[in-house]
């Protein structure tokens, strides 16, 4: 054991108890008082909470309806030994835990976290529990813990994403080993993984129509976005290493009449190396409500997507979100927009900047956004919602837990209920 490892094991702070303090009797009830109440589910995520609206936010805020959750992010290093809660949409617990910069060893870091984590669970009585994996480099510090079950909400390929650990791939074999049940982003992800674990279920991006259905109402642009002239090609979503720069670049030059919305926060790139053109306008990171208003200003949305191994097995929720809003769509030959939406008349797929510029003059026209086209869009996306697709993930959860004969405790006398979050 090294000098910083005693120190982890021995120097926890007293403070944790208040910092990370939520006692079952202040916080959870069920909606119905005496119905059984589901075990408390632990989410081990890389993604953070607050960052991008998606996946995780849409499916836990419908699965903190009947249970407790408890979002841990990985750690940030600053400041004190200590973990950060904070309460989101739904009474969702959001966990980051903060460790001091100069603890940056391994051993030092996992034995930080469990004694946190370990903690944390003891004062907020989370005895029984379903720990959802969205990273695999969580078992590092949580693999002797005691869930009644686990899943895996394999939502990307993480191990070709920038940056990747080098033990992502150990650490993903590992999990397929421990998991009871395996949820792929998408049909492509399914496929890589159907032949690595007995029950793996494909679910693919969902949507919140009603959400997005509000951009087909044009009401006043964003102050931003008012300026920009027309015709408007826009994209939300994360900028990173699956943004194809150079399609952008080329399709800017060629048609300088085209104004470019780019929205979203820009990560794991040089900023410097995005393209620069009058054209483009990079209008940030929005929240996740005030979508619809951008959208409702665009004449064609846009998935510009690299063709590279980062994006191999995407499943962009955006390409439902762009169709709710009624908008004509452009993208990348992406395996999981070309089937269904290619292939179905949905979307216009372009492989390169020629390409890419006949299918946006097309979607300009009048006739691209028709009544007979919004209405398969309509029909399609009713197939479909992050409503259902959480009832069919809680049904196969509940059956992991029966097949093992766990039941589900009765809550208690009423409690107080969580006040409502700001987020």
């Amino acid at each position: 054991m090294t000098r910083e490892d005693i120190f982890v094991s021995t120097q926890l702070p007293n403070e944790l108890t208040t910092n990370t303090r939520f006692a079952v009797a202040s916080g959870f009830q069920s909606a119905v008082n005496d119905q059984p109440r589901k075990p408390d589910l632990v989410v081990w995520s890389h993604l953070r909470w607050d960052f991008v609206y998606q996946r995780p936010q849409h499916l836990l805020k419908r699965s903190a309806a009947d249970r407790r959750v408890f979002f841990v992010e990985e750690p940030v290093f600053n400041g004190s030994m200590h973990l950060d809660v904070r309460e989101r949409e739904n009474g969702i617990r959001v966990i980051t835990p903060h460790l001091p910069e100069g603890l940056r060893s391994d051993v030092a870091m996992q034995a930080a976290l469990k004694e946190m984590i370990h903690r944390y669970f003891a004062e907020n009585n989370i005895s029984e529990y379903v720990f959802w994996y969205y990273t695999p480099m969580a078992l590092e510090f949580t693999r002797q813990m005691s869930p009644i079950a686990i899943v895996y909400d394999c939502m990307d390929e993480l191990s070709a994403f920038k940056g990747a650990p080098d033990a992502l791939v150990q650490r993903e074999k590992e999990l397929l080993k421990l998991a009871d049940l395996v949820f792929t982003g998408g049909q492509s992800l399914y496929q890589a993984k159907r032949d690595r674990h007995p029950s793996v279920h494909a679910f693919p991006s969902s949507i919140d129509r009603a959400h997005f259905n509000q951009a087909r109402a044009r009401n006043a642009d964003p102050d931003d976005q008012a300026s920009i002239p027309y015709p408007r090609l826009g994209f939300f979503g994360v900028i990173d290493e699956r943004f194809d720069i150079d399609l952008i670049a080329q399709v800017a030059e060629a048609r300088p009449e085209w104004q470019f919305v780019m929205i979203g926060p820009i990560v794991k790139i040089d900023p410097e190396t995005l393209p620069r053109r009058a054209n483009i306008h990079y209008l940030g990171g929005k929240n996740y409500q005030e979508l619809p208003q951008y959208i409702a200003g665009w004449d064609v949305a846009l998935l510009p997507f690299a063709m590279n191994e980062s994006t191999r097995f995407i499943s962009p929720t955006k390409t439902p979100e762009y169709l709710a809003a009624g908008k004509p769509v452009v993208s990348t030959p992406i395996r999981d927009v070309v089937r269904p939406y290619g292939e179905l008349g949905l979307v216009q797929i372009a492989a390169d900047s020629d390409e890419f510029i006949v299918a946006i003059e097309n979607a300009l026209r009048p006739s691209a956004k028709n009544a007979e086209w919004l209405e398969r869009v309509d029909s399609f996306l009713a197939q479909t919602s992050w409503d259902e697709t959480w009832e069919r993930m809680s049904e196969l959860i509940d059956k992991v837990l029966e097949r093992k004969n766990i039941s589900m405790p009765l809550l208690d006398a009423p409690t107080k209920q969580l006040g409502a979050a700001n987020y």
